[in-house]
């Protein structure tokens, strides 16, 4: 697997959003703003909350096919590389890991048999559709840490989507939780989320390698940010901190990540999070303008 200098671009975009020449436009100037050479877009499927058995991915949350495959082909016309990562997220705002139904069945109760019927059709779906569009690698959900115990479901999702789909195949556990996923031989590429404290990336990346040892696959950082916001660095995965803008202790953040980085080979890259598609770039942890945006193409453009 090649390293990856990536982006994940306009996450969970609502139906029509990348549709025409401003989504493309946005695209241009991410990548020639940060010399990427990867993108990630991430198709959103919904639940009402954590405990409900039912997903929604043909509404309005949820991008078009046809936009997909047009911002898709937009990409490659750039020489970009295209990952995928059809994602879940809870319309009460609870965030994703924490969904979680009990293990055994109880009547009246949610269950968990529903909620993967449902979870293994949205990510066929988008694996079907990858087939047709020739993504390269295909990432099975992001940070779903209460579901990832289910080692039978899971293998079974797998499967489906090697039915349908002969791309590689990852999946985007949380950070703190690469060393707790018991299904990793059944995907081809690792990746987790890397939102770890300034102060400890290097240490955690020392606990992360032997996990990638063990399973001898390569492993890349699928999302990885932080905020421009007083306190992120130390807390880089809390998108709820509130506090005064600051766009140095991002770019810290940011020299922190890559310094550590470079002297571990084995971290085949990472996907940044996020540029996001308004205008204004609203997004705490966009990039776009900010001191970051100079480290971030500086470092991949020596490598």
């Amino acid at each position: 697997m090649q390293t990856v200098h990536g982006i994940n671009f306009a996450p969970f975009s609502r139906r029509g959003a990348l549709e025409g020449e401003a989504a493309r436009g946005e695209l241009r100037k991410m990548q020639e703003s940060t010399g990427a050479d990867t993108v990630i877009f991430c198709p959103g499927a919904v639940q009402d909350t954590p405990f409900s058995q039912h997903l929604d991915f043909a509404g309005a949350h949820t991008t078009s096919d046809a936009e997909l495959l047009a911002i898709t082909r937009a990409a490659k016309d750039l020489g970009l590389r295209v990952f995928w990562k059809p994602t879940v997220n809870c319309l009460d705002g609870t965030w994703r890991a924490h969904i979680s139904f009990f293990d055994h069945d109880v009547p009246c109760e949610p269950q968990w048999g529903p909620w993967f019927a449902d979870y293994t059709a949205f990510q066929t779906h988008f694996a079907r559709l990858a087939q047709q569009a020739g993504i390269e690698l295909l990432i099975l959900g992001c940070e779903m840490t209460k579901t990832e115990h289910r080692e039978a479901e899971w293998r079974a999702l797998i499967a489906s989507v090697r039915s349908v789909y002969g791309g590689a195949i990852a999946y985007n556990c949380d950070k703190y939780g690469e060393a707790f996923v018991p299904w990793w031989d059944a995907v081809d590429v690792i990746a987790s989320s890397g939102y770890y404290p300034i102060d400890s990336i290097g240490q955690n990346l020392d606990r992360i390698e032997p996990v990638v040892r063990q399973m001898n696959k390569p492993f890349f950082f699928a999302e990885a940010g932080c905020m421009r916001v007083a306190g992120s660095a130390q807390v880089p995965n809390d998108w709820t901190l509130q506090g005064q803008r600051d766009d140095k202790e991002q770019d810290r953040w940011y020299q922190a990540l890559f310094a550590a980085m470079e002297t571990r080979p084995w971290l085949r890259g990472a996907a940044l999070w996020d540029w996001p598609l308004d205008a204004a770039h609203a997004s705490p942890y966009a990039f776009c303008g900010a001191p970051a945006l100079r480290t971030i193409r500086s470092h991949w453009q020596k490598q």
